[in-house]
């Protein structure tokens, strides 16, 4: 046999690999907002149940980004001394631990094991794009579409499910919220190939094997040329990384007000909370192809400047038709905020990959924002639950909404300059101050 044959046999068991890493991948993401957003169509059941206030319930919705304000700055680190593999794993367990234990006939649990799942999750959102990044250098706009789908479809279905699982199955809303450790343990068991075949180990080469994955000593880029390995940089005190943290934050904190209070706001418009979970639930599916779309054509564009601006409109747009186009049918608002909620979220996250130039500098980046990111997103909720209780209206609310939009929109114009961290940002900003 000749040696030219070797390589296509050869490689067969890294192909079967990689999809095996892909298929865990997904199903990781899967888990990281149903647990959240099964809570939001829930919220007058736990009221009446608890006796807790507007603020309290808004709580569920909040202490999760809490956590993933604390924890997401300790991830990469965690990482960078276990391993990757072995952290995600641990925190798929310590999220079916949380569900089911927020699931227990008591309030103080109820938090306790919502601010567990919220640690468990933030885990999964820093990691995974560091994973796309040393594993799929070439693919970060596919396999970013691909996980951040997952998470908006098993989200969707978890908004959907929720008051029918806790209704017409007996369940309850604690039996409706408890139910998704189902899906953790789906999960830990597609992740466990990873954990068998890579033993725990430091993460602080995630650049050098990246580039060694591709048979070359430079690392890879997002646009297929090689590139030698940049110096340290301290993204804390790059403008770009701030861009892209503010970015994060203004767009998970419209996501979070919704899954927290959209079912509520619809109410006023007389539907039942049967159907205002539905019309959450349609807010996500209708997400999905923006979800999957965006990161694939930000990866093919110099700059991103162009999606932003759209994603911008289109959210002011379903924001203004809540508050002011009672005449229009509100599941028109409700497609317009779903197709810019998916298109933010996985732009936000491919901006990890995109504006930086190695695994490791991505799970800095992707510490950095959803750490600032998530603890600006948990106000949302709070906030709005508090301004609803003074005004007893959601005109304000709304308001406020559309004015974080425009900030979103404001920091995504810079965050969606073509550059990376540390690589052409002094040359583009001394040209933006020239």
């Amino acid at each position: 046999m000749r040696a030219s044959q070797t390589p296509p046999l050869a490689a067969a068991p890294i192909r079967t690999g990689r999809v095996l890493l892909a298929i865990g991948i997904i199903l990781i993401a899967s888990n990281l907002r149903a647990a959240i957003t099964s809570v939001g169509p829930l919220t007058g059941m736990i009221r009446a149940d608890t006796g807790l206030s507007n603020v309290a319930t808004s709580l569920l919705t909040a202490l999760p980004l809490i956590a993933f304000a604390l924890l997401s700055p300790l991830a990469s680190g965690f990482a960078r001394r276990f391993g990757s593999e072995a952290v995600l794993g641990l925190s798929l367990v310590l999220l079916a631990g949380g569900i089911l234990l927020r699931s227990v006939p008591s309030s103080l649990l109820l938090f306790a094991g919502t601010a567990l799942l919220g640690a468990a999750i933030a885990i999964g959102n820093v990691l995974l794009p560091g994973v796309v990044k040393r594993y799929f250098p070439d693919k970060v706009g596919l396999m970013t579409g691909l996980y951040t789908t997952s998470m908006s479809v098993w989200a969707a279905i978890a908004s959907g499910l929720s008051v029918p699982a806790a209704e017409k199955l007996g369940l309850g809303w604690r039996g409706s919220i408890g139910c998704w450790a189902v899906l953790a343990i789906a999960g830990l068991a597609a992740w466990l190939p990873q954990l068998r075949s890579k033993a725990p180990r430091p993460d602080a080469g995630l650049h050098a094997r990246s580039a060694a994955l591709h048979g070359s000593g430079t690392a890879p880029s997002t646009s297929g040329r090689p590139q030698t390995a940049p110096k340290p940089v301290n993204i804390w005190r790059s403008r770009l990384a701030w861009q892209v943290c503010f970015f994060m934050g203004f767009q998970s904190l419209g996501f979070y007000v919704t899954i927290a209070w959209l079912p509520d706001m619809l109410s006023v418009r007389g539907l039942s909370p049967t159907s205002a979970g539905w019309m959450l639930s349609i807010m996500q599916f209708v997400s999905l192809p923006a979800s999957f779309i965006v990161p694939v054509l930000a990866g093919r564009f110099a700059h991103q400047r162009g999606l932003v601006a759209a994603i911008t409109v289109i959210y002011i747009a379903g924001y203004a038709g809540l508050l002011w186009g009672g005449a229009m049918p509100a599941v028109l608002w409700i497609v317009l905020i779903g197709i810019a909620q998916g298109a933010s979220i996985s732009l936000a996250l491919a901006f990890f990959g995109l504006r930086t130039s190695h695994a490791g500098q991505a799970a800095q980046l992707s510490g950095m924002a959803q750490s600032l990111g998530y603890l600006l997103a948990a106000v949302g909720p709070v906030m709005i639950g508090y301004v609803h209780d003074i005004t007893h209206a959601w005109t304000v609310p709304l308001l406020i909404l559309m004015g974080t939009t425009i900030l979103l929109g404001l920091s995504g114009l810079g965050a969606g300059r073509s550059i990376q961290i540390g690589s052409g940002e002094a040359d583009a900003e001394a040209e933006a101050t020239a």
